[in-house]
């Protein structure tokens, strides 16, 4: 063989070993998201008649977002922001998609580039695993938005308990993974940690890095939690809460086995990692829904753009990178896209405008300053709901009221309306938004037609 033989191979050989290399230091991705979860119903948010143990261990070994936000103040919309990284008022997904598996619409439009596809592309395995709630047209499935492996439910909510009748069709149809039936036979919060923690320890073993999208649909009603668990609350006098409490409970001995399962692959110490709710907790006045939870010390629930409505429990965890602590600078649920991406040496898409923010060098100091400009929401369409954070200031717009204004630094609860004391900030803030919507389209479907809440028997 050849001298010039010899050093192509020795050539070929050092790209594919540092090819190699790369691939293993790469971040697995974990994202981790409740549904309707309470601003105050964890122990590291000040809970004191729940019990979170594991998640009060991983915040305290996480950087912990005390203002972190989604995008949306219910469900679907806000998963559609998280996986593209771009507000979803950008392509209309401003409403949850009804059940309709004969409509392409109703659902995540398919020219929107996800996270799992972003990844997928860069090399990783990708699986998502509980609630999907982006479209149940066979087109809109996880196993063609970037997903490989896709086990839970494609619908906004599913039965807990495979005895009970509770909730409408959508919520008794069959658990799948990847378009099979599969067996629906103890509490769904194991089922879904249990299958997490498999998913996880098929491909530790893999060279390539992976991601996984655990999404629970707890503590969502219907409310339903196993008996033994709801006795270990008997000291809340509410029977409603009691529930709650045990399905977060449940929830979190769930993720505790997702994070040991990590240790003993060991692939903690490489594992992005990011939990949040998808929106704030629910109570009677969204659509007379309610899963009693405490959003205290924030003003409204679920469906407000007060910060009750979209401002959530936000923990980032990379051991091998990011020091435990806290940061105070608003993100947003949008910021997943980017960071992810980049941490894995994936490329960004070019073609679009994106929202999403590398948060690492921000967490890790490096970087001072807000990582985004402002932050917007709206819910409703156009006319419908707005608000707009800078800094701390926040403006909030409801439909036929004259716009509010907040200084969330010393107002966290949004009692005063500083609007009239600080007309230029409300003009900033009023301008901004109006950049904003230029930006948006009116929402491409409508949201599912739910029968008026029945008024309370006097």
């Amino acid at each position: 063989m050849t001298f010039q033989a010899v050093m192509k191979q020795l050539v070929c050989l050092a790209l594919l070993l540092s090819s190699f290399s790369f691939a293993n230091d790469r971040p697995n991705v974990l994202v981790i998201v409740a549904d309707d979860l309470g601003y105050a119903d964890l122990g590291f948010q000040g809970a004191k008649d729940i019990q979170t143990p594991h998640l009060d261990a991983l915040a305290a070994t996480s950087v912990r977002c005390t203002s972190g936000y989604v995008s949306h103040p219910f469900c679907s919309p806000t998963r559609a922001g998280l996986l593209t990284g771009r507000y979803q008022h950008r392509f209309g997904h401003e409403n949850n998609p009804a059940h309709a598996p004969d409509n392409p619409k109703a659902g995540l439009p398919t020219d929107q580039i996800t996270i799992a596809q972003v990844l997928k592309s860069a090399g990783y395995a990708t699986g998502l695993v509980g609630k999907w709630h982006l479209g149940a047209h066979p087109s809109l499935h996880p196993n063609q938005r970037g997903f490989d492996e896709f086990f839970g439910f494609i619908g906004g909510g599913h039965l807990y308990d495979p005895t009970e009748t509770k909730g409408g069709p959508e919520y008794q149809v069959p658990l799948q993974f990847n378009g099979e039936e599969r067996p629906f036979d103890r509490y769904l919060t194991d089922i879904l940690g249990h299958e997490a923690s498999a998913y996880i320890t098929r491909h530790a073993s893999n060279s390539k890095p992976w991601m996984l999208f655990l999404t629970f649909n707890a503590p969502h009603t219907p409310l339903s939690a196993p008996k033994d668990l709801i006795a270990k609350y008997s000291h809340i006098t509410d029977e409603n809460r009691r529930v709650y409490a045990a399905m977060i409970d449940s929830m979190d001995s769930a993720i505790g086995s997702v994070i040991e399962t990590l240790k003993k692959t060991g692939e903690l110490d490489n594992t992005l990692l990011f939990f949040m709710s998808d929106n704030g907790g629910a109570h009677l006045a969204f659509r007379g829904m309610s899963n009693f939870a405490n959003n205290s010390p924030l003003r409204g629930a679920k469906g407000d753009v007060f910060d009750g409505g979209i401002r959530v429990p936000f923990i980032v965890s990379w051991p091998k990178q990011l020091k435990p602590g806290t940061y105070d600078r608003p993100v947003i649920a949008l910021d997943v896209f980017a960071t992810a991406a980049t941490a894995a040496g994936a490329s960004l898409p070019q073609d679009r405008d994106l929202d999403s923010v590398n948060l690492l060098p921000h967490l890790s100091g490096e970087t001072k300053g807000d990582p985004h400009t402002a932050l917007f929401w709206r819910s409703g369409g156009p006319g419908g709901k707005y608000a707009v954070r800078q800094g701390d200031w926040k403006l909030a717009r409801e439909p036929g009221k004259a716009d509010s204004l907040y200084a969330l630094d010393t107002d966290i609860g949004e009692t005063k309306d500083l609007a009239a004391n600080e007309p230029d900030k409300l003009a900033d803030l009023q301008a901004l938004l109006k950049d904003w919507e230029k930006q948006t389209v009116p929402p491409v479907f409508d949201g599912p037609q739910r029968p008026p809440a029945k008024n309370k028997k006097k």
